[in-house]
């Protein structure tokens, strides 16, 4: 599939909402439909809330960056549905493994969004404490594409070895899930993860989300078939399901994840999605992205299709100003407490390198130290 092509030619794709809010089935989102009835009006408006927030969220770190108060940031604009809908689908027990794009996986766990802004800041190797129950169980992100792939198989193994998962409680039983891009579909780490996740029948979830571009290259160019069906190749369920519809993405998730968490396996979605942004701000997708397929895809923004959805079910004025004041004042909050981050010891960089002090890391401190006395004034 090439990335101007409606999702809708993807055969087997499960999707409820239309591109319009609308109720459009179809024919693979029949037995996902009950799920959908039992969501509640809160629920739904949950949805939509944690959408909204996380995007003027993602908006304000991005102009953060522009105004160099941060070394990176990588977009979510475009991929809320997806992420929203998955991460609602997981209980508390689950173990949750964001690549570094799953900024509204991260928050809606508990992760604080600062926390992601001390990252992309430099100012920390990890963020946040995996183990912390505040935490959610969400394990730190990685931009080594495709490593959290297996360490989610890992953690999956283990909680075959210790009986954490398919012991028939539901609400003790374990899964794990992980996300992870097109583009690092494609790395050896991912289908090295996916035959011990097979092959130990580990209570995983593979989330893909495919947003057509692996930086600059397109999806046709990484993959001649439809990327789901590269699970299927390792004998795990693979389902495709439109990732811009927040409803769909919620279903098929909950279904897999009660399934894997029941023992019966690992299983494979592949969100068909778009990254409205660039790859990470370091990069300009104008160079090789057309402003049709741009425009296409805007046609199909999630939040627009889940407010229309929502308005046709009476959600009041009230009710989208009072999330629209969320959203602002959580990125008025981060860009307050950016200012106050300041910067890093220059030692802090020599710290965690090793579980034991290491000759050296002490060799390169003291080097260090001494490269930059030699800048004082007076040194020869």
């Amino acid at each position: 599939m090439t990335p101007s092509e409606d999702t809708a030619d993807v055969p087997g794709l499960v999707r409820v909402l239309a591109a319009d809010g609308s109720l459009a089935p179809t024919p693979a989102a029949e037995p996902y439909l009950a799920l959908i009835d039992a969501l509640t009006d809160a629920d739904l408006e949950q949805f939509y809330r944690d959408m909204v927030v996380i995007r003027a969220f993602d908006r304000q770190a991005t102009n953060l960056q522009r105004q160099g108060q941060l070394a990176l940031w990588p977009p979510s604009h475009g991929q809320e549905a997806a992420q929203v809908g998955s991460v609602r689908a997981t209980r508390p027990q689950d173990h949750v493994f964001p690549s570094y794009r799953e900024h509204a996986v991260a928050r809606v766990r508990g992760v604080d969004p600062i926390d992601i802004i001390r990252v992309m800041r430099g100012l920390t190797h990890g963020g946040w404490d995996p183990f912390d129950p505040g935490n959610g169980n969400t394990h730190i992100y990685t931009l080594v594409l495709g490593s959290q792939t297996l360490h989610a198989t890992g953690v999956g193994m283990g909680l075959v070895f210790d009986g954490r998962c398919g012991t028939g409680d539901p609400d003790r039983d374990e899964a794990v899930i992980v996300y992870y891009g097109d583009g690092a579909s494609s790395q050896g780490d991912v289908h090295e993860a996916m035959v011990f996740a097979a092959s130990y029948r580990t209570p995983e979830v593979f989330f893909l989300q495919n947003n057509q571009w692996a930086i600059s290259v397109p999806v046709s160019t990484q993959s001649r078939s439809p990327l789901h069906k590269r699970g299927e190749g390792y004998g795990m369920p693979s389902i495709p399901v439109d990732g811009n519809d927040v409803l769909a993405s919620y279903a098929v998730t909950k279904v897999a994840l009660d399934q894997a968490r029941a023992g019966a396996g690992p299983r494979a979605i592949e969100a068909q999605t778009y990254r409205m942004g660039a790859h990470t701000t370091s990069d300009d997708p104008t160079k090789y992205r057309t402003s049709a397929e741009e425009e296409s895809w805007i046609r199909r923004d999630p939040i627009a299709r889940m407010h229309a959805y929502l308005r046709g079910r009476g959600a009041s004025d009230a009710f989208f100003a009072d999330v629209e004041a969320e959203g602002q004042a959580v990125a008025d909050d981060a860009r307050i407490r950016t200012g106050e981050l300041g910067g890093l010891d220059r030692d802090a960089m020599f710290a965690h390198v090793y579980s034991e002090p290491h000759p050296l890391v002490d060799e390169q401190r003291e080097w260090l130290a001494a490269y930059e006395a030699s800048f004082e004034e007076g040194t020869p």
